[in-house]
């Protein structure tokens, strides 16, 4: 059965397949359109990316040095005319997300448009993660830290990261 929603996500997955976002992987689980498993990599020169900046490191492949984050996005049948529900499912240490791998973000709440595709919601999540909201916190210990000890924040999503790379 073929449905607006179908419709739409077929072609989300088309471009993001044909144009992937750097940093990022998506796609519906088996047979289930409406179901998605996606991979978000800590950007570049963050705390996220998993600091293995030395040439000595050449070998070391992109996934590996990452953080390697992964979600599921459950779409309804009102896609696109409402968000999927995305969720975390490795262990996060963010002021915007919860701790239950849900996330406080305005395009996935009050400020959704049809306008937004996979790949446009999954970067965004990927910009949230180097760029946190503090005066929305879904993680109060994380965004008082982000706030007040940078230090031990960014020593703590890397303890996140360094778990990224051994959870299966």
């Amino acid at each position: 059965m073929s449905t607006p929603a179908r419709k739409r996500l077929m072609r989300d997955f088309k471009r993001l397949q044909q144009d992937p976002p750097a940093g990022i992987s998506g796609a519906p689980q088996d047979n289930n359109i409406m179901l998605w498993n996606a991979v978000i990599f800590g950007p570049d020169d963050t705390p996220w990316d998993g600091g293995v900046h030395h040439v000595e490191h050449f070998w070391f492949s992109d996934h590996l040095r990452h953080g390697t984050f992964k979600l599921t996005l459950q779409f309804t049948e009102d896609y696109p005319n409402k968000p999927p529900t995305v969720r975390f499912v490795s262990r996060m240490f963010h002021p915007n997300i919860y701790a239950d791998g849900s996330i406080c973000l305005d395009i996935l709440q009050n400020q959704w448009s049809p306008i937004y595709d996979v790949a446009a919601i999954l970067t965004s999540i990927q910009s949230l993660l180097c760029d946190p909201n503090p005066n929305s916190p879904a993680n109060s210990e994380a965004a008082r830290l982000f706030s007040e000890n940078k230090r031990e924040y960014n020593r703590r999503v890397r303890e996140i990261v360094e778990q990224s790379w051994t959870a299966d």
